[in-house]
């Protein structure tokens, strides 16, 4: 462990750590986890939190804190954590979560590191801690607190690329995202991060919603990354995006994955994946469709995506040609469209720009011409949305 600091070894720390990779080992061998075993697992996981994060009456002392993450990575102590996590009670989970947790922040006195010390050991040594901590999301009782310690870890962009771009591979070997990974290369749709789709579709409400947290967090803390990821693997991403979340059963994940993908088109950084997606006629057809949902929040959440397709200056023939063809349905249904919304001065704006945009358009398809020079996206230019509408609608995070 080229990190770790000093000879001298608390004793303390050593056995603590011990007892509790002891007793975890236990657990999955008896019938049941005995009373005694819980408790004494709990009581050393409180004193273990405690070690790392102080308590109203003790503050936390430094060199205690520096020796027991040392041996919690010598031991190897973290995986085994994370695969027993569902078999404990539900405050040693909770304690379970705040170590994990502290031992990803840790730094050395001076650190200069991006990542914290001991989670870039983590991901150069066992990566795999990442993706179980992803599978917590298999059981109900794992969910919340591998979902904490995930989203908690998600602040770096290297444990965001253990997720993308995570492989099945022969060796079962997590793959090294510090020296390994091909940003070109396509997906084989077997990672980790395609499991996110599985969890928030046909989990529990509560397990679903942690995980669609996860999702998002994943999406919208690392654009960069994840808008080179999302432009390499488009067609399969969008298929399931669009299969599985906006065309969802669930009124929530529905509302919250049109939501969610306005965000994301709307935002610079993935420009070129909005250009793509705006070209597609059959997006379009879903977004639309969405406008007719019974429910208010839903029609609202596909209106700020619709409005794109809308204010592309250089729409492609498959969408002009939609759109012209439904010409005269939307001059009738887009101003009546969440007519209760007047306080909202925005969407009333834009709802006009609309109306007149819709207008403007040919009344028939043999009037259209397949654009030239395909630049796509929204502007001000070529009858796209008013710049300044485009910059609040960017910079805007509905509730």
């Amino acid at each position: 462990m080229a990190f770790l600091f000093g000879r001298n070894r608390q004793r303390t720390a050593q056995d603590m750590v011990r007892t509790v990779k002891e007793l975890l080992l236990r657990l999955p061998k008896e019938e049941g986890a005995s009373s005694k075993t819980e408790e004494e697992l709990s009581r050393n996981l409180t004193q273990m939190k405690a070690t790392l994060q102080g308590t109203p009456e003790v503050e936390v002392a430094p060199d205690a804190v520096t020796q027991l993450v040392h041996h919690i990575l010598a031991e190897s102590l973290l995986p085994i954590l994370v695969d027993n996590i569902h078999r404990l009670p539900f405050e040693a989970r909770k304690d379970t979560q705040t170590i994990i947790s502290n031992v990803f922040r840790f730094r050395n006195p001076g650190s200069t590191s991006p990542e914290p010390d001991a989670l870039k050991e983590v991901l150069r040594q066992q990566p795999e801690i990442i993706i179980a901590l992803c599978n917590g999301y298999d059981r109900r009782e794992s969910a919340g607190a591998c979902g904490g310690i995930l989203k908690e870890a998600l602040k770096w962009d290297a444990v965001a690329a253990v997720i993308l771009y995570d492989e099945p591979s022969p060796t079962g070997k997590t793959i090294d995202i510090y020296n390994d990974v091909d940003v070109t290369a396509p997906s084989t749709g077997k990672g980790i991060f395609w499991s996110f789709f599985t969890w928030i579709d046909t989990s529990s409400f509560e397990v679903s919603a942690d995980a669609f947290d996860c999702f998002r967090l994943l999406l919208t803390k690392h654009k960069q990354l994840v808008s080179q990821y999302i432009s390499t693997n488009f067609p399969l991403f969008f298929d399931k995006y669009n299969s599985i979340l906006i065309k969802s059963d669930s009124y929530v994940t529905k509302r919250q994955s049109l939501k969610l993908l306005g965000e994301v088109l709307l935002d610079r950084q993935f420009y070129e994946v909005m250009t793509r997606y705006v070209d597609s006629g059959e997006n379009l057809k879903l977004i639309m469709y969405q406008l007719k949902d019974d429910r208010r929040m839903v029609q609202y959440e596909a209106f700020h995506v619709f409005k794109i397709f809308a204010a592309n200056p250089n729409k492609s023939f498959e969408v002009q040609k939609f759109l012209v063809m439904n010409k005269q349905r939307l001059l009738k249904f887009l101003p009546r469209f969440l007519e209760e919304r007047t306080e909202d001065e925005q969407f009333c704006d834009e709802k006009a720009w609309l109306v007149k945009a819709v207008g403007g358009l040919p009344d028939s398809v043999a009037a259209l011409r397949p654009p030239e020079g395909r630049v796509g996206g929204g502007g001000s230019g070529g009858g796209g949305m008013p710049a300044q509408q485009q910059q609040a609608s960017s910079a805007q995070v509905r509730s």
